[in-house]
């Protein structure tokens, strides 16, 4: 017979309910903010799905009617250094935190509607319209409201995309010594995505102070949340982790209160994540003013259960029999909230025929579209830049590896603001690969190796990064692992400061490794510079030399954009002059080099192909000039230096060592051809590999990837096409 012994969790699970007792020892003043949040927030729902139904609105709407009571009951608990952040059904969660900004000492159900809060109510319907005055200047809309001074760092439209950010701007709380917390609001959808699950795991290890608030309003869509999971009670996921977890009723704000006072006292002894379900019901369709009856996935019955048990009339009943208010001030806080969006509209609107319209004047211009997709290196200026051919310091010889570790190292001594990050990191003599070596030793505390879960980490980079005390470098192992991470990379850390209005800086480096050549096979040895350069919003580095590493890994640590560095295997162990003691120069971002003078042909490469191409112009005795590109993205590319090369060889070669499928020639072929038609014997040509992945044999593997062979049969033939 076996012997069996019952395991517990670590962490614990409760289930708390709002008593009598509790409504009769809250503060009056308290309550009296909850009901008047309540009330505004509730009339602005109504007034956006109106303006929604008069096509005023541009996109999808996502009420939270019937879901406020979690958002006030839980932000009107938090201080003011505490921060949130939300969901595509935001607007209640961004409004409980903007109104308490603007109403720290609380808001009076009985005064009128203060201007600060009336100028919350219109500037949020502003951007929700899609209009320059809204707080991200139009360009959020519904789902991606942000306001940094009020503590809102942003709603988001990607299901469990913001919790990786959360728990980055927890960690840096965290790191600098203050009690303050972040609450990460998402809904029950997300609770069973990757990036939700990893970051739990994550913040526990880290004992980040972060509330993972689930408003599980039973369904994702049409999904009810018992159709897709073994345990519909949420909360069940945070004892998994050891992170202890409260399950309350989301339609009792009072209750929802007392339990985020719990998870705050928790959090700010430094006692790690904290996790609240709060069940709620959303009273209309997934978007729009029509009920989800009308979509027949739940019933009219179930509806009215629930819309029995609405927040904002709990609220009035208790105060009521606590003769806290009258029927009559609640009707007058009512009508007052809904005078105030009426006004907001009229303002925002004009008559228009039988109907109403966006006043023309409140469009953002047409020429702001492409505002803040990045900066503007203006945080560039002043640096002292340095190119080897003209160094006139000693120099001696050193190994790219070695230029990448002691940059670093370099720039953390003088930089106490730079976090390193990422698997192994910390372990193994710097890396897998050496290029943390050192930085355990003299900086333990800022290089973090990470759980294998890259989502988590690269998102919680992002979202240091989004906080601006600290400029997180991350590390992928391999270049192939930012496809688990593409939605942190992409439409988080890429896109952040378009979104958000064009103002946010996102000082993120990403580092990651090619490993062309290794025998690692198809998951670890892709070239994804033209899978990046479709992100406008990522800058993209890829240094050859030792001393252009240094230059250009500073600048990278210097920008306030998102900058990924491209480092290759075969790189590593070369050999290259830099400075003997100095490791403090730049090269900018955006300034190609030529590696090899000539007048017959201009070829365009980078990387590892640089060195390749040089030697076999040089065997093949071709007059052909080498450009080493050095920044990939379409914004970073010389065209200065293209130019001029292109107008004197009129012919061009761009030579890349990875497969056809994700190339990057294909984006840079085309940018030529439009811009240097005139100036070209011959159509661009281009070196690329086999469209297959790369495989573990060795013979596929060199199959599949361009070199040598490749660039002289090409270098030959066009050369003859050239009539030379």
């Amino acid at each position: 017979m076996s012997s069996i012994k019952t395991l517990k969790p670590l962490a614990s699970w409760q289930e708390l309910r709002a008593t009598p007792k509790d409504w009769d020892a809250a503060s009056p003043i308290k309550l009296g903010s909850m009901l008047t949040c309540l009330h505004l927030i509730r009339a602005f729902e109504k007034a956006t799905l109106d303006c929604a139904t008069k096509g005023l609105v541009h996109g999808p709407v996502h009420s939270s009617i019937g879901q406020e009571g979690g958002a006030v009951g839980s932000i009107l608990a938090l201080k003011k250094g505490d921060k949130v952040n939300g969901s595509h059904r935001g607007h209640h969660q961004f409004l409980a935190k903007a109104l308490s900004h603007v109403s720290p000492g609380g808001l009076v159900p009985t005064a009128p509607v203060p201007a600060d809060v009336y100028a919350v109510l219109k500037k949020t319907l502003a951007e929700i319209m899609g209009l320059a005055q809204g707080y991200c200047k139009g360009r959020g809309g519904s789902m991606h409201l942000r306001w940094e001074d009020a503590g809102m760092l942003g709603t988001n439209a990607i299901v469990g995309g913001g919790t990786p950010m959360a728990a980055g701007v927890a960690w840096c709380n965290k790191r600098a010594g203050t009690d303050n917390v972040v609450v990460n609001y998402f809904g029950d959808g997300a609770a069973n995505i990757g990036s939700v699950l990893e970051t739990f795991n994550l913040a526990a290890a880290w004992k980040l102070p972060v509330c993972f608030f689930i408003e599980n309003n039973h369904y994702a869509v049409s999904t009810a949340v018992a159709e897709v999971t073994g345990d519909s009670r949420l909360s069940g996921r945070g004892p998994g982790f050891n992170i202890p977890a409260w399950r309350v009723d989301g339609m009792d704000p009072l209750a929802v209160f007392l339990a985020m006072e719990e998870a705050l006292a928790h959090m700010r002894n430094a006692k790690g994540p904290t996790l609240i379900e709060a069940e709620v019901y959303r009273e209309t369709h997934h978007s729009g003013p029509m009920p989800g009856s009308a979509f027949r996935y739940r019933s009219k019955e179930e509806e009215s259960l629930w819309k029995a048990r609405d927040p904002l009339e709990q609220m009035e009943k208790e105060m009521l029999a606590r003769k806290l208010i009258t029927e009559e001030e609640i009707a007058s806080l009512q009508r007052q909230a809904q005078d105030a969006m009426h006004h907001v509209i009229a303002e925002l609107t004009e008559k228009n025929g039988p109907s109403f319209a966006i006043k023309a004047d409140l469009w953002p211009k047409p020429d702001f579209c492409n505002f803040g997709i990045r900066g503007n290196l203006s945080e560039m200026e002043g640096l002292r830049t340095e190119e080897l051919r003209d160094y006139e310091g000693k120099l001696r010889e050193m190994k790219l590896v070695e230029a990448a570790a002691g940059v670093m190292l370099r720039r953390m001594e003088t930089d106490e603001r730079i976090v390193v990050m990422g698997e192994d990191v910390h372990r193994l003599g710097g890396g897998t690969n050496g290029v943390t070596k050192g930085i355990p030793e003299r900086f333990p505390d800022r290089i973090l190796g990470t759980p294998i879960s890259e989502n988590a980490f690269v998102g919680l980079g992002g979202g240091m990064a989004m906080d601006g005390r600290f400029r997180p470098v991350v590390e992928l192992m391999y270049a192939d692992f930012f496809w688990v991470a593409a939605d942190q990379v992409f439409n988080q850390v890429a896109k952040a400061r378009h979104m958000y209005g064009g103002d946010l800086e996102m000082p993120f480096v990403l580092r990651t490794k090619i490993a062309i050549g290794t025998g690692y096979g198809s998951q670890h040895s892709m070239d994804p510079a033209g899978v990046f350069a479709m992100s406008p919003g990522l800058r993209i580095v890829a240094p050859s030399t030792p001393f252009d590493y240094i230059g250009l890994m500073n600048s990278a640590l210097a920008c306030n954009d998102p900058v990924v560095v491209l480092e290759h295997v075969e790189l590593y162990n070369t050999v290259g002059l830099v400075p003997e003691e100095d490791m403090d120069y730049f090269i900018p971002l955006g300034k190609a080099k030529v590696a090899r003078s000539g007048k017959e042909l201009t070829i365009l490469t980078y990387l590892s192909m640089v060195k390749k191409s040089v030697e076999v112009a040089e065997s093949l005795g071709i007059d052909a000039e080498v450009i080493d590109l050095r920044t990939l993205d379409r914004a970073g590319l010389d065209w200065d230096t293209i130019g001029a090369s292109i107008q004197k060889t009129n012919n061009v070669l761009i030579v890349e060592q990875g497969t056809l499928g994700n190339s990057y020639g294909t984006m840079l072929g085309d940018e030529i051809q439009r811009r240097y038609m005139d100036w070209l014997d011959q159509p661009v040509k281009r070196v690329h590999g086999a469209e297959a992945w790369p495989s573990v044999s060795k013979v596929l593997e060199a199959a599949a990837n361009a070199g040598q062979e490749e660039i002289k049969r090409e270098l030959l033939a066009m050369l003859k096409d050239a009539g030379k």
